[in-house]
């Protein structure tokens, strides 16, 4: 056959190749849509829990596809199957085994079903969590559900690129970066982009010039929400056009395309591969006339908010359709006047088609009997108990209803069998045998499989945790040296950014002023304005640029300038960071490092002790709560030691306070996860942390003088806590406890307190009750008096601490009111 030359993917092909391609493409489509389809009865059937799919979204995803090298990172949302399967990171029975949340990653690669299906990921670590070689490979970072949730991070993976391909000091982490030619390549619906997150990113990415390609799938939905109630003009390309760089401007170029018009889309979609990747300018994709075939989910009918018209447009304009059609209709004729075709004739296609639907339903098959095949084995073991227990118990007779009951579950869930055993070891409790013994350690051993199953890595469980990192105490000169703290903090960050080339700081005011309190003073021009670096005000991509670049491999300090600005990057913090480890199995992690400062500052806004908020919502990442800045910078010192995020609050009123300056900065490493008595005493235990630790110490001068010994403990870190038991310790000695901080009442102080009573038994030793000693309710008043009434002052320390032992001895210690 003559082999007639055509241009695809930029490079010469023959026509056969080109033929290959397209037809493997239909193919993928076909299968990603069966699965949609498949999917959606899967779940109404009441075999999976929920179902959200890509159908409508194929064509344009397999013209990305062919424009995603390896080396590239993906940041979208739960419509990119297609693009998955293309670039060949998900099969389809692999998009069934996370439909079925089968637990076992090597089946659910992309969550172990700790997510639901449409969630991808990659795999960036090796089982022992040291970095794969991520140029080798197309990468994905794990997706959030949050909408426009992916876009902060989105923000970083790109900056990355730029960074490696610009500073020296990173450009040997060739596991990484190949010069930094590696693409962020972002998605997100079109309602979507109403979210302040998509906008704070987009003019981020504008400034920051990085190669990201952001594709808007537009089906003129949210759910079922018209696009005319969510974007100006109904266009984001339109409303964004202001964006669209010139010749004497930064900026993006823009490209709008309808996503039906496979020719057009491969062609855009190396057009933008190739501005990102080589000139480092963001491109936005602005994918119109897309359909979404069975509405937004399986929670629900399109057919209620469509009308019939449109519900036939989307028919007629079905991207899958429409390439079918240009499939059938395309013709090419040589210079011999021979007429080339994709297929001789429509009989082709429907045999493909036809082996796309069988791929799916045997996948589908398999996946479902790879999933429940595991569960009906633990059921016969479980069945097989339960009639040994029976045989020998007085009420055998109601245990082998839950065996029989078992047995006659087609479906079973380890809910079921773990929930049946547990019932019946209760008509056993005044039984003694040896099969109630097997019982036991099967239900134990259930327990601990689930631990595994959905519990595990929310924190770092590899040999780099910080958590290992042993204390390195501070040295220092024979003649005493004292300095103002931020002294400490700037010369230890210059002894950081020495000793770890891939370490960068940035932040609001953190680079050319050096922070506003001067911890980061002269840095920037010593290390340069890629290393030490301003931002503008948006927290939230503050933390998604560090999420993106602890992602590949560099070790960025992200700065909020102070703790209560914090909640901008709360959801991003919590919905993203904190969750990076547990919803990948430990297959990827961000060890991102948060700066801020907070405690004691007066007023509303600034007052800096949201704590009981922060903690509950960022499990996952540590929280650490230095009293000093010797003590700071030790955290920074151990968290570059290992690969755990966290952030660390500085204490907002101690930069001018005098500290002795160590003479092994950036040696020196403050523990994580372990107390510090800074006053042994005999008549209470007293736990603090951060600024509020001052007051205490005060107070305890006080005290004293009347006969109270206090034993002053320093939680340090919040995140965890008292990993040692020290505490506890403590109460054995004393008997008395009270926590005393500067959040609301029932925040961080009733976190220490659960930590202490109930985690360490600490009750056990109590003769007085527990107490603990918070600001009020409301936010902070401003001013020195308004401190003075809304947190605790170190006059209400004493008397608390004094009422407290009043009640213990009211002989010896007489009533002040």
């Amino acid at each position: 056959m003559l082999q007639e030359k055509v241009t695809s993917n930029t490079q010469e092909i023959t026509f056969n190749d080109f033929k290959s391609e397209v037809l493997n493409d239909y193919r993928i489509a076909k299968v990603s849509r069966e699965c949609s389809l498949l999917g959606r009865r899967e779940v109404l059937t009441g075999k999976a829990k929920f179902g959200i799919f890509g159908d409508g979204k194929e064509v344009p995803q397999l013209a990305m596809a062919k424009a995603f090298k390896k080396g590239d990172f993906r940041s979208g949302y739960y419509r990119d199957q297609t693009l998955m399967m293309a670039l060949g990171e998900l099969t389809a029975q692999q998009f069934f085994a996370g439909l079925y949340a089968h637990s076992d990653i090597k089946e659910d690669p992309m969550s172990a079903g700790r997510q639901m299906g449409g969630h991808f990921a990659t795999h960036s670590l090796h089982e022992n969590g040291n970095w794969k070689n991520l140029t080798e490979q197309y990468n994905s970072s794990a997706d959030i559900s949050p909408t426009a949730g992916q876009m902060p991070r989105l923000l970083g993976l790109a900056q990355a690129s730029k960074i490696y391909r610009n500073e020296k000091s990173v450009q040997h982490k060739t596991n990484f970066s190949k010069n930094g030619n590696e693409v962020a390549w972002g998605t997100i619906g079109n309602a979507s982009t109403s979210e302040g997150v998509f906008f704070e990113t987009i003019n981020a990415a504008g400034v920051l010039q990085v190669p990201m390609v952001m594709s808007i799938w537009d089906d003129e939905y949210g759910i079922s929400v018209h696009a005319k109630y969510q974007t100006t003009k109904e266009s984001i390309s339109e409303i964004l056009k202001g964006f669209q760089r010139e010749n004497d401007t930064n900026g993006y170029e823009i490209f709008v395309i309808n996503g039906w018009d496979y020719v057009k889309l491969v062609d855009v979609y190396q057009k933008a591969a190739k501005v990102a990747r080589e000139e480092h300018v963001p491109v936005l994709i602005h994918v119109k006339e897309l359909t979404q075939p069975q509405g937004h989910s399986t929670s629900g009918s399109h057919e209620r908010y469509k009308d019939k018209e449109r519900l036939q447009w989307e028919q007629d304009h079905d991207c899958i359709a429409k390439m079918r059609k240009w499939i059938l209709e395309f013709e090419l004729e040589t210079e011999n006047g021979d007429i080339l075709r994709f297929v001789d004739s429509e009989e082709e296609l429907i045999i493909l088609e036809k082996e796309a639907k069988k791929e799916v339903t045997d996948a589908r098959r398999n996946a479902w009997n790879g999933y429940l095949n595991e569960i009906k084995a633990e059921l016969l073991i479980a069945a097989e108990i339960l009639e040994n227990v029976a045989s020998k118990s007085a009420n055998g007779t109601f245990i082998n209803k839950y065996k029989n009951d078992l047995l006659a579950t087609a479906e079973p869930t380890r809910k079921e069998i773990l929930a049946s055993a547990r019932k019946c070891l209760r008509y056993l409790k005044d039984e003694h045998f040896g099969a109630k013994i097997e019982l036991q350690n099967f239900i134990k051993t259930s327990v601990n499989d689930g631990y595994r199953r959905y519990s595990t890595h929310l924190l770092n469980e590899s040999d780099s945790s910080v958590l290992n990192e042993v204390e390195r105490k501070p040295n220092y000169s024979p003649e005493k040296n004292l300095v103002d703290a931020r002294i400490i903090m700037r010369d230890n960050f210059d002894a950081i950014l020495k000793k770890h080339p891939d370490v960068l700081i940035f932040g609001e005011d953190a680079g050319l002023i050096g922070d506003v309190n001067q911890g980061l003073e002269g840095l920037q021009d010593k290390y340069g304005e890629i290393r030490v670096s301003d931002t503008g005000i948006r927290e939230a991509t503050i933390i998604g640029q560090g999420i993106g670049l602890a992602m590949r491999g560099l070790r960025p300090i992200a700065e909020v300038q102070y703790l209560d600005y914090l909640l901008y990057a709360l959801q991003i913090m919590s919905d993203d960071l904190a969750t990076l480890r547990y919803r990948t199995f430990g297959k990827q992690k961000a060890p991102l490092i948060i700066r801020t400062r907070g405690h004691r500052l007066e007023g509303i806004w600034h007052a800096g002790s949201p704590m009981g908020g922060i903690i509950n919502n960022i499990r996952g990442i540590h929280v650490l709560v230095p009293r000093n800045m010797t003590k700071a910078a030790g955290f920074y010192n151990t968290l570059l030691e290992g690969d755990d995020p966290a952030v660390v609050i500085e204490c907002l009123n101690g930069y001018r306070l005098k500290e002795e300056l160590p003479t092994n900065l950036g040696e020196f490493k403050t523990p994580i996860g372990i107390v510090e008595t800074i006053k042994e005493g005999t008549d209470i235990t007293v736990v603090s942390y951060g600024s509020t630790l001052r007051l205490v110490q005060e107070a305890a001068k006080d005290l004293s003088q009347d006969g109270i010994e206090i034993e002053i403990i320093d939680a340090q870190s919040l995140l965890p806590f008292d990993l040692n038991h020290d505490c506890v310790k403590s109460l054995a000695k004393t008997n008395k406890l009270i926590v005393i901080d500067e959040d609301v009442p029932g925040g961080a102080s009733a976190y220490l307190l659960q930590e202490i009573l109930e985690n360490q038994n600490g009750y056990e030793f109590l003769d007085s009750k527990p107490s603990t000693l918070t600001a009020k309710a409301h936010r902070p008043a401003y001013g020195t008096d308004g401190d003075y009434f809304s947190k605790p002052s170190a006059e209400d320390i004493f008397e608390k601490i004094y009422e407290i032992m009043h009640e213990a001895n009211p002989h010896k210690f007489k009533s002040l009111y």
